[in-house]
């Protein structure tokens, strides 16, 4: 078996979604476990539903489904000739279970309703997709993951009970897999043991195709996208990308962790622990090699990848004391960050400071300051951008500094990361 996922760009109108029948089409003969993500970018659209739901602006809450529901019936008119077909029922029914939710109490966990909602998202383009397929002559079955991958009562974020949920797939989705060519779920999504959805973060349908492969033992898992394949950076950010024909689960997953969004991180490692081959290509053009993502290391250090995160801020932390940066202070920075919910890009300390870097629209700087004012002194600098360079040598350097300035700089044997900003002409 094939494990196949699709993300929300490969089925955000009627034409995607036909291309990823012609996709499948390719592989007649094979089975295929196929993860589809929400449609286009309905998830973030189901978020700012549950956030009108939770305010109870209920005028702005039925506008927001109305809109989803027509933004989903304009791609199925454009799918279906036939208007009678219980697809048509299937998604009606959803909208009109959702448009009810209104009238429920107001729910007093907005992390558990959170999950209720956005999963409907990629409900509804499976639903769409697998009935699509089988207008098409394809034998295709819908199967619900909140069936399948059961996980803990984290919402949006849970974590995967691999023990029940391979015993899910082995005895629910395989032996109806042989019935069909291909079986079709939801990305993102799990359940609870009392049966309610839950998701599994943000971007989580990559992890799903992870969980999927490493739970059936698939042959290979290809992630379809609108790119040819693992750039060694962002187009956005850089000229003359580069694509990485072939590197090893531990180089991705470096790339992961400093913050390439080809891939997420935690659908790497059930496919390693399983020398799984993990396969990016592009839907645009499925007849191209793109990026094998296998166990070899042999590659890895034939092409430096760059990664860029911009909008960085970075603080500095000093004893008002003036005692040494040791365990004990450490111990006290991290515990007071935690009540902010940061999230650390770099770090590094001297005998008398500390420094963090962080992403400056995800912190209240006015809370970070007032958090620590009682024992430290406090600088910052805002507007900064974070470069990190895989397999780097002093040309590349060079190369991402021009018109810079480097304001901090790390070093290991395989990995540069920079913070810099730029040089203002005075």
């Amino acid at each position: 078996m094939k494990v196949f996922k699709f993300g929300g760009a490969s089925v955000k109108d009627a034409n995607a979604v036909k291309n990823v029948a012609k996709i499948v089409r390719l592989f007649e003969g094979e089975k295929l476990g196929i993860v589809i993500s929400a449609m286009g970018k309905t998830t973030n659209a189901m978020e700012s539903i549950v956030d009108a739901l939770c305010k109870r602006d209920e005028e702005s809450f039925h506008a927001l489904v109305s809109e989803r529901k027509s933004f989903h019936l304009t791609i199925m008119n454009e799918l279906f000739g036939d208007k009678t077909l219980n697809i048509f029922d299937e998604v009606n029914t959803v909208f009109s279970e959702l448009s009810a939710k209104f009238s429920d109490p107001i729910p007093d966990n907005f992390d558990f309703e959170y999950d209720q909602i956005v999963s409907l998202g990629e409900v509804l383009s499976t639903k769409i997709v697998t009935a699509f397929l089988n207008t098409s002559g394809l034998k295709a079955g819908w199967a619900d993951a909140r069936t399948l991958i059961k996980t803990d009562r984290k919402y949006r974020e849970a974590e995967v009970d691999w023990t029940t949920t391979e015993e899910r797939f082995h005895t629910d989705f395989l032996p109806r897999l042989e019935q069909k060519d291909m079986l079709i779920t939801q990305g993102f999504m799990g359940y609870t043991s009392e049966g309610f959805t839950t998701t599994l973060g943000r971007e989580g349908s990559d992890f799903t195709a992870g969980i999927l492969a490493y739970c059936c033992n698939a042959e290979s898992v290809t992630i379809w996208k609108d790119v040819p394949g693992m750039l060694n950076a962002d187009p956005k950010w850089f000229d003359n990308t580069i694509k990485l024909d072939k590197i090893s689960f531990k180089e991705a997953i470096e790339l992961s962790y400093y913050g390439a969004s080809v891939i997420h991180p935690k659908t790497l490692k059930p496919l390693k622990n399983k020398s799984i081959p993990l396969y990016v290509k592009s839907f645009i053009h499925p007849e191209n090699d793109g990026t094998m993502i296998q166990s070899s290391t042999s590659q890895d250090h034939l092409i430096p990848s760059f990664i860029f995160k911009m909008d960085q801020i970075l603080f500095s932390f000093t004893p008002k004391d003036f005692s040494f940066i040791v365990e004990k202070n450490l111990s006290d920075i991290f515990d007071r960050l935690a009540k902010v919910d940061a999230k650390i890009n770099l770090m590094q300390n001297t005998a008398l400071n500390f420094s963090i870097l962080l992403d400056e629209k995800k912190v209240d700087v006015d809370a970070i300051l007032e958090l620590f004012e009682d024992s430290y002194e406090i600088r910052y600098n805002a507007g900064l951008e974070l470069v990190t360079i895989r397999h780097y040598d002093q040309q590349t350097i060079e190369r991402v500094t021009v018109d810079k300035e480097v304001l901090l700089e790390q070093k290991t044997r395989e990995t540069a990361r920079l913070i810099v900003r730029q040089n203002v002409a005075i």
